[in-house]
């Protein structure tokens, strides 16, 4: 794994030397690239004038804000020179929080932070150690690419892990969401719906997490480029029925699930249970011959 960032993790007088890897392999997104419709030639990227149609080059375009419709400000690259940050290359914590006082709307990018050589390794240890134990995250700001990044630092199992964090003002607030009406709950829809949650609780690592549309596409991508045909699956709406009514069969369906897998269980015993007596069986009439 490359290190992408190199740095240090700073709090009052602490400081840890610490590298930064990306947590998300890229190796699992399919991208495009664009061709024409004859000869599959690549598609390049034309900037044109949207109002004359006109080519453009890059000494062309300018930089310009849209403070009212049709009113822009022109910015140039000597203003965005005077509020560049200069990179420190240090992750600056400025406090300790409790995990369930950030907003999980907040949470942007995850990356991997290691430590910078073996003398870092064991204050880096004791950070995630005492993060752990704390159950408290570390809340801080970086300089990324001349602009001020909000960080998080929390625990990972033998590590720590970063997220790029949004700033609050740029999450909208979801009473905005049309149609959010303080409905009066009905107490027996309520105590069927609480009956089913509870019937389908399990460990979140027992639920499958496989994304199906990577494995679907790369392989009409490999029956494209093998030339073999591809055959679509049409799949059926599930149908709408009412809430009481999936309430009762969800539920009687997840009562179903542990009888049939303890049925599934005690053949395989049972089943087990006679091959083992047969080879007894078997045992017994070598010896009397």
């Amino acid at each position: 794994m490359r290190a992408i960032w190199k740095g240090h993790i700073q709090f009052s007088l602490v400081t840890i030397p610490v590298r930064i890897y990306n947590a998300i392999d890229t190796g699992q997104t399919i991208s495009f690239n664009l061709l024409t419709k004859e000869g599959h030639n690549p598609v390049s990227y034309e900037k044109k004038d949207k109002v004359t149609g006109q080519t453009l080059k890059t000494d062309d375009i300018v930089k310009g804000y849209q403070y009212e419709p049709g009113q822009y400000v022109i910015i140039e690259e000597e203003d965005l020179a005077k509020v560049r940050l200069k990179s420190t290359k240090v992750i600056e914590i400025e406090g300790f929080v409790m995990t369930e006082e950030v907003h999980p709307t907040l949470y942007e990018s995850p990356y991997f932070i290691g430590p910078d050589g073996d003398m870092a390794a064991k204050t880096y240890g004791l950070l995630s150690q005492t993060l752990k134990d704390t159950g408290k995250i570390g809340v801080g700001k970086v300089v990324l690419r001349d602009r001020e990044t909000p960080v998080l630092l929390a625990p990972h199992e033998k590590g720590i892990l970063m997220y790029r964090l949004r700033y609050p003002e740029e999450v909208r607030n979801i009473n905005e969401v049309p149609q959010l009406l303080d409905v009066k709950t009905d107490k027996e829809q309520l105590k069927m719906a609480r009956t089913l949650v509870d019937s389908m609780t399990t460990k979140f690592a027992n639920i499958e997490m496989k994304d199906h549309y990577f494995d679907a596409l790369k392989s009409i991508i490999d029956a494209k480029v093998a030339g073999h045909e591809i055959v679509s699956i049409q799949e059926e709406a599930p149908k709408v029925v009412d809430i009481m009514t999936a309430l009762k069969a969800s539920i009687d369906q997840a009562k179903k699930k542990p009888m049939e897998k303890a049925k599934g269980t005690a053949a395989k015993a049972a089943k087990e249970e006679k091959k083992t007596k047969e080879k007894e069986m078997k045992t017994v009439r070598r010896k009397a011959s």
